[in-house]
């Protein structure tokens, strides 16, 4: 079986579905560390762009038993090197591991905590917003796409 060479993975639930955005960050670190994948992206959809608002990922926390369980499923990983929280997480990711995180600044302006595409004042800053035709395309050259 061929490993993709080019992974978007996308996020599009909410808080309401937390499991969704720690598996696909998750699926995100395997990708990258453990398949070598060329290239990982993350972006938020129309329906998950609420949690790229700030402080939002970082209510998402790990606790301790979820970091030994996660653990005990990689070699070499230990709990206590693991982040507290998916803001944690995300930044290791895009800083560490080069992996891009994006969301659609369209729906920051429809959802209201954005004045236009680019505007970063409300959402992480190591999330990058983009707009439709950049959505498309990254959807499009994607070799593989998965869907939370």
């Amino acid at each position: 079986m061929a490993v993709a060479d080019n992974i978007l993975i996308v996020i599009n639930t909410g808080p309401d579905k937390r499991y969704n955005h720690f598996e696909a960050y998750t699926a995100a670190w395997v990708a990258r560390k453990f398949y070598k994948v060329r290239k990982v992206t993350i972006m938020y959809g129309p329906h998950g762009v609420g949690m790229t608002k700030k402080g939002t990922l970082a209510e998402f926390t790990m606790t301790p038993d979820v970091k030994e369980l996660i653990a005990s499923q990689f070699e070499g990983l230990k709990p206590e090197k693991m982040p507290d929280h998916l803001e944690q997480l995300a930044r290791f990711e895009k800083e560490k591991m080069e992996i891009s995180i994006v969301s659609c600044g369209t729906y920051h302006v429809v959802e209201g905590f954005a004045k236009g595409i680019e505007d970063k004042s409300n959402i992480e800053d190591f999330i990058d917003p983009i707009n439709l035709y950049e959505s498309c395309k990254l959807m499009l050259e994607a070799d593989q796409i998965l869907y939370y």
